[in-house]
């Protein structure tokens, strides 16, 4: 079966994946780390991307963020991929390519589903036992978005405005989401969504966003189920 083409949707937020080649690391270090935040701010900055949420695990760079423009999000990937590999490689004393293939991409409706996937993201380093807390990950928007360390290149969507009146308010309800978790339900809703790269929104939602693009945002029902693929978020 034909691979579907990445969703890019213009004023969604989405989540995008990017993957080390055959599992190897990505981010070695805290210069890498570095290097890497840079890159997402400055290409973000020159390809209108709001980047709201991200974080960086050993073989894994997972983003949250909003494309202003149809292709803003492949040329801001693409350029600031290409610069980091350059760099990593001249560092490392590497050569060669870097990424698994090409980066996967879900998109979200907003008002239901950007806050959960954020507290996914904080809660990966835990449950893949990289950290004991969420604020103890390093590279990872967490610790912004619950007052422990201002964060660069970050527009935090209006989903989390809304959390409170007050800076402090915004931040204690933030952390009282992720400290409370993720229900087993939208847990499985959004591996499985981000499984087939589908939108995960409500039926209204998706019908919407159909609308912007020829590419399927909802598994069909008809024909034979589809093989069993590897989820791409570590679980534990």
């Amino acid at each position: 079966m034909a691979r579907l083409p990445r969703l890019a949707l213009p004023g969604h937020p989405h989540h995008l994946m990017l993957r080390g080649n055959g599992g190897q690391a990505v981010v070695r270090d805290g210069q890498d780390g570095e290097s890497l935040l840079a890159l997402l701010g400055e290409y973000a900055q020159s390809h209108r991307v709001l980047l709201h949420a991200y974080l960086f695990l050993p073989d894994q760079v997972h983003l949250l963020a909003t494309p202003q423009a149809q292709d803003s999000l492949p040329l801001w990937v693409q350029g600031m991929s290409r610069r980091y590999v350059r760099g990593f490689n001249d560092r490392h004393g590497r050569r060669g390519t870097l990424w698994e293939g090409r980066y996967r991409s879900q998109v979200l409706e907003a008002g239901r589903w950007l806050l959960p996937s954020m507290v996914a993201l904080d809660l990966l380093p835990v449950r893949t036992g990289l950290a004991p807390q969420p604020q103890d990950h390093a590279w990872g928007s967490h610790r912004h978005y619950v007052g422990l360390q201002p964060g660069r290149f970050l527009t935090p969507p209006a989903v989390y405005w809304e959390l409170g009146n007050t800076p402090f308010a915004r931040e204690a309800a933030y952390a009282e989401l992720v400290r409370a978790g993720l229900d087993a339900a939208t847990q499985l809703q959004l591996e499985e969504s981000w499984r087939g790269e589908w939108a995960l929104g409500s039926e209204a939602f998706v019908a919407s966003a159909q609308k912007l693009t020829p590419r399927r945002l909802r598994k069909t029902r008809a024909g034979r189920p589809a093989a069993p693929r590897e989820n791409p978020i570590k679980t534990g």
